[in-house]
């Protein structure tokens, strides 16, 4: 780690955790993920509304450098990239499933798919 770097200290817990997980497309990408690895356009195909393929790009290079997202690349012909939660992005999903099931209960006329979809 660059020592001239000063890593910043947050004054919340919430505060951390949104600067992490913040935005709208990075909790549903580990939503995504929950079930299992996933290659990058298997992610692009389940992400609705539509993700750029170069806004996922960003947010995978974000959660994998916070440790959220492990990128396992084979080398082979076509190269072949697959995704998956590390066990720290696990711990997410019950807060992630509560954030689901309220948005449900409060706003379901406006929502297409149920959360276990």
């Amino acid at each position: 780690m660059d020592t001239t770097q000063k890593k910043y200290k947050y004054n919340w817990g919430i505060e951390a955790t949104l600067d992490v997980i913040g935005g709208k497309w990075k909790p549903l990408v580990i939503y995504q993920l929950k079930d299992g690895t996933l290659r990058f356009n298997q992610i692009v195909s389940k992400v609705t509304p539509r993700i750029t393929q170069r806004m996922l790009t960003k947010e995978l290079r974000e959660l994998e450098k916070d440790g959220l997202v492990t990128r396992t690349v084979y080398a082979q012909v076509p190269p072949k990239v697959e995704y998956s939660l590390t066990e720290t992005a696990q711990s997410l999903i019950p807060i992630l499933d509560q954030l689901c099931d309220w948005g449900y209960e409060h706003m379901n006329d406006d929502i297409e798919f149920k959360c276990e979809e």
